[in-house]
């Protein structure tokens, strides 16, 4: 009973072809449209008698009407055309894009059409392509400006271990003035290492796999030490470190000692007044999780108002002369290219704690 009155059914394709919101074309070998439903003259802003009267290629915009006319005479060969975009130009000049699928039937010599308008879709594709192009610009110029910085501040500091090497201490009698002597010695040895490591990582970052090794935590803390010597007696910072629980990690050496000397030295930075800064640096597991957590006794922050910029360029929450924004900025994207996450805990006057949390 059912399967006869399913029989019995006219459908009424025509009214299919009539609502449908995709465009519909019936188009002829001779190069005009034999039909279109209302979505097309409602997107072309032509009446059905205009459409019809006028060769398809007059609505083609100019620079698709190459391949456009090449794929139109691969469907009349008889071969199916698939997923084809080109440009059709409406009657008030605007420019929209079309997606079609066209099927030949070649006994009748037409063409059956159905496109899609992915206009908006094109729009955020050139949008994102812009943004994406200005990105690549703006990395690479600076880019450029970190290399060209470091390598102009080489000769200058090699120009300085050039005057230690000749500069005869045993002729010095105060014994606090070879002490100065010698930190800066060891100051302007770790700085050229440090724009040689970067210089390097520059030329090589272009690459795929940022470079990685087994670092000692100890051991770059100890580096980084020796490089701020005149920071740390002049703050009277101390320091409590506990790699116990591991000290080995496989990171970017340029990248952890810049993670170093950043948090290092913001803590000292942004110590109290009249309370001399204590920087723990400790190695700890949660739920698995091998994390480095770096916590300090300093002036703190309103996390609640700073969470959502904490870690972005060009951002200050203190009032330091030599501030400059970039340190947290550095050290979230050193954490985030190496596959690591970092979190901040802070409270104004009670100091600030970050725990990296590092890539398994």
């Amino acid at each position: 009973m059912n399967n006869q009155h399913c029989l019995n059914i006219e459908y009424k394709t025509e009214l299919f072809f009539e609502i449908s919101a995709d465009l519909f074309f019936i188009a002829g070998y001779d190069g005009y449209f034999k039909k279109v439903n209302p979505a097309v003259l409602h997107l072309l802003g032509y009446s059905e008698e205009e459409v019809l009267a006028k060769p398809i290629n007059d609505f083609v915009y100019k620079e698709d009407l190459e391949k456009t006319v090449l794929s139109r005479e691969r469907v009349k060969s008889g071969n199916p055309l698939l997923n084809f975009e080109n440009r059709y130009i409406t009657k008030n000049g605007e420019i929209v894009w079309l997606s079609w699928t066209s099927m030949p039937h070649i006994d009748n010599e037409l063409v059956y059409a159905i496109a899609k308008n992915i206009t908006e879709r094109k729009k955020q594709e050139e949008e994102r392509n812009t943004l994406l192009t200005n990105i690549k610009k703006i990395n690479k110029d600076l880019k450029k400006l970190t290399y060209t910085a470091s390598h102009d501040l080489r000769s200058p500091v090699n120009n300085l271990l050039s005057v230690f090497e000749l500069l005869d201490v045993s002729k010095i009698e105060d014994e606090e003035t070879k002490e100065f002597i010698e930190m800066l010695k060891i100051t302007s040895v770790g700085l050229q290492k440090t724009l040689n490591n970067y210089v390097d990582n520059i030329s090589h970052h272009d690459q795929l796999n940022i470079s990685v090794e087994p670092l000692s935590l100890e051991l770059v803390f100890n580096t980084i030490i020796q490089s701020i010597q005149s920071q740390i007696k002049d703050s009277k910072v101390k320091f409590v470190t506990d790699f116990s629980t591991f000290d080995t990690i496989t990171f970017n050496r340029v990248y952890l000692e810049s993670i170093f000397i950043n948090l290092i030295t913001n803590a000292i930075k942004y110590a109290q007044v009249n309370l001399s800064p204590v920087i723990t640096i400790k190695t700890q597991m949660s739920n698995g999780i091998a994390q480095l957590v770096f916590a300090d006794n300093g002036r703190g922050l309103d996390i609640d108002k700073v969470k959502n910029k904490i870690f972005g360029l060009n951002q200050k929450f203190h009032n330091n002369i030599d501030s400059h924004g970039i340190g947290l900025y550095l050290v979230y994207n050193h954490v985030i290219d190496m596959g690591g996450q970092i979190e901040v805990e802070s409270e104004i006057n009670k100091g600030t704690t970050f725990t990296i949390s590092l890539r398994k």
